[in-house]
């Protein structure tokens, strides 16, 4: 952590909608004056689309079936752990993209699939992090200690395969039955890297559908926000005004001692009204140590 250079990431897996999360930071940033450096999580991939496939295929004549993104191997979390710490020390460090599709290609002058060349954080007042190991540990890594706020997005599993399902058949041409076999490849890295890292992060925004999402394989629609609660949790809920969210988020209630529930369209609302003043916090921290 770093009061002069803090961190902020997001983490959830894929599916999970980090990235909508993130484009509600992006408007707290923008509204508040507060410059960001964006790091994306699949920046820090190990192989190109190219060469995953490879070594996909590779560990799996090895019989090693549950090689994937979310192994540790398969991403450069030392250079990620280095950024963060180069970045609490001196408000430096490096990062590229994972250019997605043609039009990121058009963007970055690459094919899709592959990373851009690397390149200097722009100047900042804070670090911003989207990805699947914010807050990840393994034998040689540990980066919540580096980060000053941790956010978890984390639907509840059948949701959050129902949202990759849809939207891998929709932007990457998938069958369902890959999906299928993508989710189980993933399983044993998902419950050793991904879940543990729920447990470490300050707040959790959990959206929980209140429709039949029983069959996720079959699920001709993505429940809606209309269709869905959003469980708040606080790691640590001393200092959260929890009677002025409550009547400020329209429907909420509180389910446990550190726990909010609200209905699924306001999480807009809830993010804005708990993460500005938590932002403004660590700028505060910022302007009091430079």
């Amino acid at each position: 952590m770093s009061a002069r250079h803090p961190i902020i990431a997001i983490t959830g897996s894929s599916g999970a909608g980090t990235t909508s999360v993130k484009n509600i930071f992006d408007q707290i940033f923008r509204r508040e004056s507060v410059r960001a450096a964006f790091i994306e999580g699949d920046a820090f991939h190990r192989y190109d689309r190219v060469a995953m496939r490879a070594k996909m295929a590779e560990e799996e004549a090895k019989g090693n079936r549950d090689f994937s993104h979310f192994s540790p191997e398969a991403n450069l979390l030392d250079d990620l752990q280095e950024v963060f710490q180069d970045y609490g020390r001196k408000g430096r460090g490096r990062t590229r993209h994972y250019i997605h599709d043609t039009d990121q290609a058009d963007i970055y002058g690459a094919q899709p699939g592959s990373f851009s060349d690397w390149a200097p954080l722009t100047d900042s007042d804070l670090l911003f992090y989207e990805g699947l190991h914010g807050c990840v540990k393994t034998d040689t890594v540990d980066l919540a200690p580096l980060v000053d706020l941790k956010i978890g997005v984390v639907p509840v599993i059948n949701l959050e395969w129902i949202q990759k399902i849809h939207r891998d058949k929709a932007t990457r041409g998938y069958s369902t039955e890959a999906v299928m076999d993508t989710i189980l490849r993933r399983m044993p890295d998902y419950v050793k890297y991904i879940c543990p890292q729920f447990a470490r992060t300050d707040i959790n925004f959990q959206r929980v559908p209140i429709v039949d999402t029983s069959d996720p394989f079959i699920a001709r629609w993505i429940p809606t926000a209309d269709e869905s609660m959003i469980v708040i949790r606080f790691a640590n809920p001393r200092g959260i005004d929890f009677p002025y969210l409550l009547s400020m988020i329209h429907g909420s209630f509180m389910s446990r001692a550190n726990s909010i529930v609200a209905p699924g369209n306001k999480l807009d609302i809830a993010m804005q009204l708990i993460l500005t003043p938590l932002i403004l916090q660590l700028m505060e921290k910022k302007r009091r140590a430079s």
